[in-house]
């Protein structure tokens, strides 16, 4: 969606009888801090995240902060023109690359580190204490080259990557890891005409159902899928989306996703879903209206809230927003902090969560934003 460079930042809408009160968390990408807000988009806690930037972040119960991180100052690197780059350097030319994931205190203390530079995107935390990753992989040669669509560069091909599902204990010790490359079909799930042969899956998003079966959602060839927890096995494939991100299974059992709606036939449009996944149809959906009016290229997700409102993060321009059943729009929060990210200003956010105040997380902590008045009143966020 395009953006007027005078919009207004901070709250901009709020209709509190039909809003889920709680508090809202959103990580800046490439931002040094992730901010906890109420409802009025004030900051009520920073964590100030020190010689790292952030990709995203999300709480856990204990109230610690699990973020992908990178070192502050990290760069893309520069390939000399016509020179193809090594599988290192192909992970920091990806989207949504970290080289470790952190877990910092309610005070910002750095309190547990895994670092692997080809994590990137997401990551979910198991009952266990073990945790589950993306993982680029580079791709058997064998299998790259029956991999159909995308586009060809010219001259010689930097090696196709994939993506392992890996999980690490608390000591960071891998556990067990999937091979998107042994569940996906190379001609049956073909790359989109429109992106690069890079990357085959470009695995965005984790979910994990209560029988442990894990969800997967992959940008580059529009796929989600679903494996058995106990045997690795591809247990149901759907092709229902274009470049989607965020799965999410709701109480009722269904699956939840942000369509991003990316190079699709006519005019560019996301929309956010719901998918029985015993008929493989859709069952609901919200989309703009007009439905131009809402669309993010990537990134991007949505949270089910209790009474079935959906907490949506348009993630490009960094506008979160809250809907009911009926697609009423009853809150909504423009990021106002600006990240300079590959020499352009961006307000970009991978995704937001709503934490209400009984959460685990944030209960009995000290939310009163006047600790912050000095950073709400810079950013417009109070009078």
């Amino acid at each position: 969606m395009g953006w007027s460079s005078f919009r207004k930042t901070g709250l901009t809408f709020d209709l509190p009888a039909q809003s889920v009160r709680g508090y809202t968390l959103f990580t800046p990408n490439g931002g040094s801090a992730s901010y906890l807000i109420d409802m009025a988009g004030r900051i009520v806690h920073r964590w100030d995240l020190g010689a790292f930037t952030a990709f995203y972040a999300r709480l856990q119960p204990s109230g610690n902060l699990l973020a992908l991180t990178n070192p502050a100052g990290a760069a893309r690197p520069e390939i000399a023109p016509g020179a193809v780059p090594t599988f290192e350097q192909g992970l920091r030319m990806h989207g949504g690359n970290a080289t470790a994931l952190q877990e910092f205190d309610w005070d910002g203390n750095i309190v547990w580190t895994y670092e692997n530079p080809a994590i990137h995107h997401d990551f979910v935390r198991l009952p266990n204490g073990n945790t589950l990753l993306p993982l680029s992989i580079e791709l058997p040669e064998d299998i790259a080259r029956q991999v159909r669509g995308g586009i060809r560069a010219p001259g010689k091909q930097r090696p196709m990557h994939s993506d392992d599902i890996l999980e690490i204990d608390p000591k960071g010790e891998e556990v067990r890891r999937h091979h998107l490359w042994q569940l996906l079909d190379p001609r049956r799930d073909p790359i989109c005409a429109l992106e690069h042969r890079g990357e085959w899956t470009h695995l965005n998003g984790l979910a994990v159902t209560r029988d442990g079966d894990v969800y997967f959602s992959c940008r580059e060839n529009s796929r989600v899928g679903l494996i058995d927890g106990k045997t690795g096995a591809l247990k149901q494939k759907f092709a229902l989306t274009n470049h989607q991100h965020n799965p999410s299974v709701l109480p009722n059992g269904n699956l939840q996703l942000f369509d991003n709606g990316h190079h699709i036939q006519g005019f560019n449009r996301s929309r956010i879903i719901e998918v029985n996944p015993q008929s493989s149809s859709i069952v609901w959906e919200y989309t703009g209206s007009p439905p131009q009016q809402f669309y993010s290229s990537h990134i991007s997700g949505a949270d089910r809230l209790p009474g079935d409102n959906v907490l949506i993060c348009e993630g490009s321009a960094g506008r979160i927003f809250e809907v009911t059943r009926r697609g009423q729009i009853v809150w909504e929060f423009i990021n106002p902090f600006t990240v300079m990210q590959r020499g352009q200003p961006s307000t970009s956010v991978f995704r937001a969560h709503r934490y209400l105040p009984d959460d685990p997380a944030i209960a009995g902590r000290d939310l009163d934003p006047a600790r912050y008045a000095g950073l709400n009143r810079m950013y417009g966020l109070i009078d």
